[in-house]
């Protein structure tokens, strides 16, 4: 099922990376804006009633976020955990 512009403009599409992506068990989804303010609502929304006992990085738009950073409609959001170097 495709969305119209005016879905698409009152939604969060929501990504997950590594560990998280197989936790949550999705790679991405669609979230209603609804009630979310920040980054940090948007990852209560999304994991809830899942044990996410690591460290979780965020963005948006492809750009490294706090927990408190405003999200909007039409937002890419993504969440991962850190990135270590070898």
């Amino acid at each position: 099922m495709t969305q119209t512009k005016a879905e698409k403009a009152m939604t969060i599409k929501v990504l997950y990376f590594a560990s998280l992506r197989e936790l949550l068990g999705c790679n991405e989804e669609l979230i209603s804006e609804d009630g979310l303010n920040t980054i940090g609502d948007v990852w209560q929304r999304v994991s809830d009633g899942k044990n996410v006992t690591q460290q979780v990085l965020y963005s948006i738009n492809q750009e490294y976020a706090q927990a408190e950073s405003l999200v909007k409609a039409g937002d890419e959001v993504a969440f991962f955990p850190p990135v270590t170097g070898g």
